[in-house]
């Protein structure tokens, strides 16, 4: 019993080393090339809720909804806070960000940002499960407060 733990621990621990080396492996300018990616990943999949339950709610899917849904959460959860490394506040070997100087002095804020919308997006998930366009369009509208507060506070035009 006692191997069994130092041997899940190990792998654990591995995981973990492992992905902290990832992390610092990546360049700046691949973190910014990354997360923007992860951003407008994230923005086509809210438009495609948009579309179906604000736009033209007569051509409502589920699962296309659902789908989306849970890229949004999914994405919120993965950790992105991590593509803000040292040297990404600014355009790095061609690579832009329109990420504003205080993101990065002020953390505890957008911690706080990140969380509502990781909260959010959980909720637009879970919402979307059952399946009421009413309901989902409603918790959109929230999601989408939540990504607009961040842009208005941290994101040049």
């Amino acid at each position: 019993m006692k191997l069994k733990t130092q041997i899940v621990a190990l792998v654990t621990l591995s995981a973990f080393a492992g992905a902290a080396f990832a992390q610092q492996a990546l360049k700046p300018e691949e973190m910014i090339k990354i997360r923007k990616s992860g951003y407008s990943f994230m923005a086509w999949n809210m438009g495609k809720i948009k579309a179906q339950v604000v736009d033209a709610p007569q051509s409502y899917n589920k699962d296309q909804v659902l789908a989306a849904a849970r890229v949004i959460a999914a994405t919120a959860n993965s950790g992105m806070g991590a593509l803000y490394g040292p040297g990404t506040d600014k355009e790095v070997n061609g690579e832009k960000t329109r990420v504003k100087a205080e993101f990065f002095q002020q953390r505890e804020e957008v911690g706080k940002l990140a969380q509502a919308f990781n909260r959010e997006a959980n909720e637009l998930a879970k919402v979307a499960e059952s399946g009421d366009p009413a309901a989902i369009k409603a918790q959109f509208g929230k999601t989408g407060e939540t990504c607009k507060a961040c842009h208005d506070k941290f994101r040049n035009d």
